[in-house]
């Protein structure tokens, strides 16, 4: 796409539906479309009453592209624009257009229902919100959380809780059965008449729980505003991993800085309310930071949670990648952490640290757990 047709899809974004036979349609690829309508939920607001009426308002009629809420415009806008585009949509939805239901309203926050989206929208709007709704937005965010542990502690835990071993158990019960051993055992016993396989002796595994030295893992998490659906699921599972006797957890945060929220990993809630979305990234500084607190190279995972886009100097992330990767550390860069792990990232610089060693991916929280479990049998 030349930029001239970028430029000319711009001025589509600005002027809105209607300019078609001046600017022609959208294009079907790219997000062009999403970015129209997350725009126009905002601005036809400029038209006046009726505009952007929503169903069951009572109003007549709508022009609005898409039935959109509050918390799915705004997570929708810190998908699709960047940062300084964002704070400009932001100002005007606030001071404009008096949008503040997220940030001033708290009835708004004590009706809604809990959900992953709705927490997102908190996160991102947090810093302006005062402090009766703040108050209610980490009772919201204290709500989601439980719920995320809940779901997640037993895929995050199991690695580490005990493995079947290949020795026989008497202990006769069904979670312990071994299929394979029984039915390789019993074939004698196979009836030619029936043409049935006759069970007479079940055969079971012994599970015992695994015993290990302690493991540091460090996760190192990028809090760009893109990276929100892994910065939540980073301090669950880190929450879920500090419980574990097998490791030693220590959790990062960073942009431009880095913040250790380490001694607040029992306390998932309080490192989402710590979290500062948006800004620059500095990859490189981050990962030299986890560097310096390896205890044993050869028993230390670091776990880097971002999108690659760097916005400092690569030599020095690669110089660091290089060196941990040689220290023998188990260096594993995610990009994304999430319930569907299906990232957007700068795949050019991912892969020159995939070359220098470190392992490249994107994961679940419980195949990341699966991942540790396998590395520190």
């Amino acid at each position: 796409m030349t930029e001239e047709i970028k430029r000319k899809l711009r001025w589509r974004l600005v002027l809105g539906a209607g300019t078609e036979d001046l600017l022609g349609g959208l294009p079907q690829e790219g997000d062009w479309a999403e970015k129209e309508a997350a725009l126009a939920y905002l601005y036809d607001r400029e038209y006046g009453p009726g505009r952007n009426t929503r169903a069951g308002s009572g109003g007549a009629g709508t022009l609005d592209p898409s039935n959109l809420s509050v918390p799915d415009w705004i997570n929708a806008i810190h998908e699709l624009f960047p940062q300084r585009v964002i704070e400009r949509i932001e100002k005007d939805g606030l001071e404009r257009y008096g949008l503040e239901e997220m940030v001033t309203n708290p009835a708004l926050l004590a009706r809604a229902q809990p959900s992953q989206t709705l927490l997102r929208a908190v996160l991102r709007t947090k810093h302006l919100m005062n402090p009766e709704v703040l108050a209610l937005a980490r009772t919201l965010v204290q709500k989601v959380v439980q719920e995320l542990l809940e779901k997640l502690a037993t895929q995050v835990q199991s690695p580490f809780l005990g493995a079947p071993l290949r020795r026989r158990s008497y202990l006769k019960v069904a979670k312990n059965f071994d299929v394979a051993t029984t039915l390789r055992r019993n074939l004698r016993h196979w009836d030619t008449v029936s043409q049935r396989l006759i069970l007479k002796e079940p055969y079971f595994h012994s599970r015992i729980k695994r015993h290990v030295d302690k493991w540091q893992i460090l996760i190192v998490v990028d809090q760009s505003g893109s990276m929100v659906g892994s910065v939540i699921h980073a301090a669950v599972t880190a929450a879920i991993f500090f419980g574990i006797p097998a490791l030693k957890t220590r959790l990062i945060l960073f942009d431009t800085s880095i913040v250790d929220v380490t001694d607040y990993c029992t306390d998932p809630v309080e490192i989402l309310m710590k979290v500062q979305l948006g800004g620059g990234t500095d990859i490189g500084q981050a990962l030299a930071y986890a560097e310096s607190r390896v205890e044993n190279p050869r028993r230390t995972i670091i776990v880097l949670i971002t999108d690659f886009f760097e916005g400092a100097d690569t030599r020095v992330l690669l110089g660091a990648t290089k060196r941990l990767v040689e220290s023998g550390v188990h260096l594993l860069g995610l990009a994304a952490l999430d319930a569907n792990a299906n990232p957007t990232y700068d795949r050019e610089l991912a892969g020159r640290m995939a070359n220098l060693g470190a392992h490249i991916g994107a994961m679940t929280p419980g195949e990341l757990a699966e991942w540790v479990g396998e590395k520190v049998k």
